[in-house]
């Protein structure tokens, strides 16, 4: 996975207080933890006589319209949104608007 576009944002110590005082832990160690990320291009509802009548050509439609943007996961929690843009020969997504963690836009 490739990520264009976009600069690593510098993360500061953090001081929780609980290594004594002015001690600080840096959070360099979790920076090359590997998370799932998924994107989401829409749900649909099938029974399960639909599902196994699925074949090659099969039409599955789904609860978005053409030009909705797509959420962003990052493990469980909606962390973005964005549009499909192709790369070469395959699709991507660019990123248009970071959430806070309570699903809402964030200020930046």
């Amino acid at each position: 996975m490739s990520i264009t576009g976009s600069t690593a944002a510098d993360v500061p110590p953090i001081d929780d207080g609980t290594n004594g005082p002015g001690a600080s832990r840096s959070l360099d160690a979790l920076l090359d933890v590997s998370l799932p990320v998924v994107i989401e291009m829409g749900r649909t509802q099938m029974t399960v006589q639909e599902v196994l009548q699925l074949a090659p050509g099969s039409v599955v439609e789904i609860d978005r319209t053409v030009g909705d943007p797509v959420d962003i996961y990052v493990g469980d929690r909606l962390f973005a949104q964005g549009e499909v843009v192709v790369v070469g020969e395959a699709f991507g997504v660019r990123v248009t608007r970071v959430l806070q963690s309570s699903g809402t836009e964030s200020d930046s």
